[in-house]
């Protein structure tokens, strides 16, 4: 159902595919940005971006479990965290990659921004995932 592509031509990526391939009538899910507030909206992991990608990754699996699927079925990501420091967004991708979701691997982007939405919030990833056939949604 998922193809993943490492690329021999290019730079061999540590833990995530050059691209993902998705048969056509393959059931998609496109979730929004998963966000470290908990059940309540509360901001969790203030000042610590680890503890709010932990967060973040616990809020993406719940998305994906009411949807159907799970973190093995992701095929791309978007990672954003704010900071300039190349040490801190290796850690949070040391998150990311801890959690399963480079079991894949999957696609994914890491990237350093200057602000997200939510005061005091450091880690935001978006997602897509396959819905395995016969998953409920």
């Amino acid at each position: 159902m998922i193809q993943r592509v490492t690329v021999p031509s290019l730079f061999a990526p540590p833990t995530y595919s050059h691209a993902s391939v998705v048969e056509a009538g393959t059931k998609l899910a496109f979730l929004a940005g998963a966000v470290p507030l908990d059940a309540e909206g509360k901001l969790v992991g203030e000042g610590d971006p680890v503890r709010q990608a932990e967060q973040v990754i616990a809020n993406l699996r719940e998305q994906l479990r009411a949807v159907g699927s799970d973190l093995a079925h992701v095929v791309s990501t978007d990672v954003y965290v704010v900071s300039s420091e190349t040490a801190v967004l290796s850690a949070v991708w040391d998150v990311v990659e801890a959690s399963g979701l480079s079991a894949g691997p999957h696609s994914s982007t890491l990237l350093g921004v200057a602000c997200l939405g939510y005061t005091g919030q450091l880690v935001e990833i978006t997602a897509t995932a396959v819905v395995p056939e016969g998953a409920g949604s």
